[in-house]
């Protein structure tokens, strides 16, 4: 049995044109290009949308705690990292 399924798509003139031209180029069926265009445009927006939804948690926990760490704070450990006297992580603050 199969784990393909099928689905319909329609496409205007000009994208039909250039999708067949590039999948000739390439050597590989429309179908197939079409395929992988799908599954690299889902993986990129999945990964954009576990980040967005990282981003609310943070402005959330923010917005219930208050505790945070100013620019200055970062950058000034950032500008330690990779030397002997390497500074740990600033604790978050009010």
């Amino acid at each position: 049995m199969s784990d393909l399924t099928s689905l319909a798509l329609e496409l205007d003139r000009e994208t039909q044109r250039r999708l067949d031209r590039l999948a000739e180029v390439r050597q590989l069926s429309p179908r197939a290009m079409m395929n992988e265009a799908i599954v690299q445009y889902l993986e990129r927006e999945e990964k954009s949308e576990v980040s967005r939804q990282k981003s609310l948690d943070a402005w959330n926990e923010y917005q219930a705690t208050g505790l945070h760490l100013t620019g200055d704070e970062v950058i000034a450990w950032l500008e330690t990292w990779g030397d002997e006297n390497e500074l740990p992580a600033p604790e978050c603050h009010k």
